[in-house]
């Protein structure tokens, strides 16, 4: 199985960060940046997201920008999201869930349209099913699996589903639904806030210190993705398994939405998707 590496795409605009390998072996992952859409600011301009106020027109034309430019216009409504609650629940998703919260402007209407509910994480083997989850801080990682089936997952880990290991819930889960070892997964580290900016409490830093090793925490500095990366490590994964795209999002304004640097601002995006039966 050939390392995980995360290049720089840029299409019309916009920009994101995919394995260009793995599309090849009939999986598409792509965690996007901010420019290249249409919203005004705070969210200027590529706001995936449909719960930080924007309008939600611009939120629905984004996302199919962001998708046409991953080359999955095709599957713009079969397109899943999930109501994040900063939780530790997992939702396996199939065909018959295409399309939940798909469109922004439909995404309060109950039933079929409605996002997936209380969840961050979710998890499917089916094909042409793009599953997207919305990050602005939090570390989004997304998990995927070649053989002996295609299988994907996304999960959510801000502190809490890191600290609750969200990341080893979602490996466990995905080798559940394929029947892969943790040998055949490969994971990838999205932009996410640093340890260099992200301030918490010293109480906070000596849970993460009690229950993680190799967190480089400085005082009160957090450094999430060191949390992600060990519980990956506790599923069974070798680093050399683990892309990493090592943006900070606090200090790549610019480039990343970042809740703690401007409070009221959009959300990109994870997005996966099995292309081939």
């Amino acid at each position: 199985m050939p390392r995980p590496e995360l290049v720089r795409v840029e299409h019309e605009g916009v920009v994101f960060w995919t394995d260009e390998v793995l599309a090849t072996q009939g999986i598409r992952v792509a965690f996007s940046e901010r420019s290249g859409g249409v919203s005004s600011p705070p969210f200027g301009s590529l706001n995936l997201a449909a719960h930080v106020g924007d309008d939600q027109s611009l939120v629905d034309e984004n996302r199919s920008r962001f998708m046409s430019a991953v080359g999955l216009a095709d599957l713009r409504d079969r397109l899943i999201t999930a109501d994040q609650v900063h939780g530790v629940t997992l939702g396996t998703v199939d065909t018959g869930d295409a399309g939940r919260g798909a469109r922004a402007t439909e995404s309060m209407i109950p039933g079929a349209s409605s996002p997936v509910p209380a969840t961050d994480g979710l998890v499917t083997t089916a094909s042409n099913l793009p599953l997207m989850l919305f990050f602005a801080d939090c570390v989004p990682v997304v998990l995927a699996v070649t053989d002996p089936v295609r299988g994907i997952a996304i999960v959510h880990a801000g502190w809490r589903g890191a600290l609750e290991r969200i990341p080893e819930k979602g490996v466990e889960a995905l080798l559940a639904a394929t029947g892969a070892r943790a040998s055949q997964v490969r994971a990838y580290v999205g932009p996410h806030i640093g340890g260099c900016c992200y301030k918490v409490s010293t109480t906070l830093v000596a849970r993460f210190n009690s229950s993680f090793d190799k967190i480089a925490a400085v005082d009160d500095r957090l450094d999430l993705a060191s949390a992600v990366k060990s519980s990956l490590r506790s599923a069974g994964l070798a680093e050399a398994q683990i892309a990493e795209l090592g943006s900070c999002t606090y200090d790549s304004v610019d480039r990343f939405f970042s809740y703690r640097a401007s409070n009221v601002t959009g959300r990109h995006g994870a997005l996966a998707v099995i292309t081939k039966e």
